[in-house]
């Protein structure tokens, strides 16, 4: 019959409540020796790892938690009966031992007694192409990891990451897409992102089935460029499976490194833990039952105690086909699973120290945010600050997880915490911009007084697809602002339409400044806004507020965009405002 180790087990878990290692000889049915070495994983988890000649099989840890059935029997091994019912003698040892663990499976570090541990948080984690642009930096983010979830400063909370979440080395995404325009020439070239990948499984000596999938993938794009090559055709279908390869080599590269440097990971592709999408391919949406699709997917196949390493940015539509989900793609690939997990925690890791009062290439003073609200950072995003798409914040304002904006060159910098609460006793939280802008003003005095003067022209901005960034209105006039992206072509037929009832100005050139800023307090900052504006003679052409209850935005000429967001960066974060900030209606120099 088979032996089950409970007596050696019973044993070994009781050590292990005080001890972070162990190893001894132990005869087994009095005549074989054992060699056995146990590593605590956790207060709940620990692994052995068992030796014997007879078994050929080397030494394999073996792990064990408190929702484990305590069974290390290797096949062939077999005892006397006297054995068998030793063991049956310690069973209820076994069961009162694991009554008294936490059920909960993670990665929390071992508590001894006499000492406390703060609590361990559930997270997923997301890592940029900046963050992974080689092997240093792949090698650099997994021992970052690795330090999250056993942190060596006892005032840090340990992590138990349920998901990384990662893009495609470096500009792997950039240099496909080259790749597939290279091949409409009739020129197939793959070496560049061949040499990357190949060398980094080379520069950290990775298991041979780890190169082996990564030189399918690489070959199979390479299949498919020269299918590109000699049809001629390269769809938006085809170039979503086009760029999936540099996520898909990726997540395979980070997860066997983690494994090297002994933490349990798996590389899985976005559809294999449920990120399913519709089929607008270059932009797609996730499905409304994509959350619970993840979750199912995370709760019937994905150990917790392992760390699933999952492309960004990818999906699947119904049909199985691959679709990618545009900008702020891995963002969203983040928050959707964290929110599908119930994490306490979604952190986002990029090159900058959390959000900034302002772009630091422009503003050298420009500091971290500590905490912004959902509706702040939305608004920072479309007004141009590089934090997280708007799309992308959707799932964690749903579920309200937190979002943490952290820097992977600097982690120890405290970084950004969205929530819901935010700062409620800040005046301005930051200032951004978005520059190439275009004004057009529309004024039509034959509509006073009678109604669908409004109508008429959005009727014109939907027929020809042109959208609108910051508007102002009157009764008999409207100022729009359009950004860079507009067709000139579509802009001049939209012109031409609106000319037929209306008058119509389009001044070029120009930006805007936006103030994410406590709106119930707007007298005292567009007193303190207005007062510098006037000192150092910049014009303000529109000015939009309301709508939201954190932005103020401003219309400017781009010749002194620079100027008047220094300026205000002085006022409202420096404390050095050249005309004086106005606080509680009172002048503060």
């Amino acid at each position: 019959m088979q032996f089950t180790f409970q007596v050696l087990a019973a044993s070994l878990l009781i050590m292990a409540s005080t001890i972070d290692a162990f190893h001894s000889t132990v005869w087994i049915g009095h005549r074989r020796p054992c060699s056995v070495s146990i590593r605590i994983l956790s207060q709940n988890d620990m692994a052995i790892a068992l030796r014997d000649s007879r078994w050929k099989r080397g030494c394999s840890w073996i792990s064990l938690s408190a929702d484990d059935d305590i069974d290390m029997t290797p096949d062939d091994v077999t005892i006397d009966e006297e054995d068998s019912n030793a063991s049956n003698d310690t069973s209820a040892v076994i069961s009162t031992y694991k009554s008294n663990l936490s059920p909960r499976r993670s990665f929390t570090p071992t508590t001894r007694i006499g000492s406390s541990s703060p609590k361990t948080i559930d997270v997923t984690m997301k890592f940029g192409g900046s963050s992974l642009a080689n092997s240093e930096r792949i090698d650099y983010v997994t021992k970052l990891i690795k330090d999250r979830i056993h942190p060596t400063d006892e005032n840090d909370t340990p992590v138990r990451p349920r998901a990384v979440i990662c893009s495609a080395m470096g500009k792997t995404t950039n240099s496909l897409l080259s790749a597939g325009e290279m091949a409409l020439e009739g020129r197939v070239d793959l070496e560049a992102l061949r040499t990357l990948h190949i060398g980094t499984c080379k520069t950290f000596d990775l298991p041979k089935h780890t190169v082996e999938e990564v030189e399918k993938l690489l070959n199979e794009c390479e299949d498919m460029l020269n299918g590109v090559r000699l049809i001629q055709e390269l769809s938006p279908k085809s170039l979503d499976q086009l760029v999936s390869y540099g996520e898909r080599c990726s997540v395979r590269i980070v997860a066997a490194r983690l494994n090297q440097i002994g933490i349990p990971a798996q590389a899985f592709d976005a559809w294999d833990v449920g990120v399913i999408t519709d089929d607008n391919y270059g932009d797609a949406k996730l499905l409304p039952n994509c959350i619970e699709s993840i979750r199912e997917r995370f709760k019937s196949r994905i150990d917790p105690n392992v760390v699933a390493v999952v492309t960004g940015f990818i999906g699947h539509d119904p049909k199985g086909k691959i679709t990618t989900l545009g900008r702020g793609g891995s963002d969203l690939s983040a928050t959707a699973i964290g929110a599908a997990l119930g994490v306490d925690e979604v952190q986002v890791w990029k090159d900058v120290d959390g959000i900034l009062t302002a772009d630091p290439r422009l503003v050298p003073n420009a500091v971290p945010v500590s905490r912004v609200s959902y509706e702040e950072a939305t608004e920072l995003a479309y007004f141009g600050a590089q934090v997280l798409h708007p799309i992308a914040m959707q799932p964690a304002m749903a579920a309200d997880i937190p979002v943490r904006v952290k820097n992977s060159y600097n982690p120890s910098a405290k970084g950004s915490l969205i929530d819901h609460v935010g700062d409620p006793e800040r005046m301005v939280t930051a200032i951004t911009c978005k520059r190439d802008i275009t004004l057009m003003d529309i004024c039509s005095l034959s509509m006073l007084g009678t109604y669908g003067f409004l109508k008429n022209v959005f009727s014109d901005f939907e027929k020809h697809k042109v959208s609108v960034d910051v508007l102002a209105s009157s009764e008999v006039s409207v100022s729009v602002t359009l950004d860079k992206k507009q067709d000139n072509y579509d802009v001049s037929q939209l012109q031409n339409d609106l000319s037929t009832f209306a008058e119509v100005e389009l001044h070029r050139d120009r930006a805007i400044l936006t103030l994410i800023a406590d709106v119930k307090r707007s007298s005292d900052v567009l007193a303190t806004v207005f007062r510098s504006f006037s000192a150092n003679e910049i014009q303000v052409e529109m000015m939009s507020q309301g709508a939201s209850k954190v932005n103020i935005s401003f219309i400017v000429r781009e010749d002194q965009i620079d100027d008047a967001i220094l300026k205000l960066h002085q006022c409202f974060f420096e404390g050095r405002c050249d005309v004086g900030m106005i606080e509680s209606g009172e002048l503060v120099n």
